[in-house]
């Protein structure tokens, strides 16, 4: 099964990474596999335990016809994975600097980076 998962680790907390359910691995925690994540020795994609409250069905493709708007909430694809962020100044060229809160950090981005934040509430995926 495709999913996102939510990783704790230090520099990546807070980011959701792609990675496919591999078995169940005792009470509400599951085998995974990153698709983009490696090991140390990079010699095959990392497999790791996760809790289950950390790992959510992949997000339903919203597609964005006119762009973004300065504040809308947005995912944005860097490091291998997918940051929430916040659209702090539209560019030109279809380019976006977002606003890490978590980090306090900006970043430009292309739209074909981004997507439209949404969360996994109740079994759902809400836009906030």
């Amino acid at each position: 099964m495709q999913v996102e998962v939510l990783t704790d680790e230090d520099g990546l907390k807070g980011a959701w990474f792609a990675a496919t359910i591999i078995e169940p691995s005792g009470e509400d925690k599951y085998l995974i596999e990153y698709k983009t994540l490696r090991n140390d020795d990079d010699t095959e994609f990392l497999r790791e335990v996760i809790r289950a409250c950390n790992i959510r069905p992949c997000p339903p493709e919203i597609i964005v016809v006119d762009g973004f708007k300065v504040w809308d909430a947005v995912d944005a694809y860097y490091n291998e994975g997918w940051w929430v962020g916040v659209i702090a100044k539209v560019l030109i060229n279809s380019n976006y600097e977002v606003n890490f809160i978590e980090y306090d950090e900006k970043t430009t981005f292309n739209l074909a980076d981004l997507r439209p934040h949404q969360d996994w509430l109740n079994g759902k995926w809400v836009v906030p």
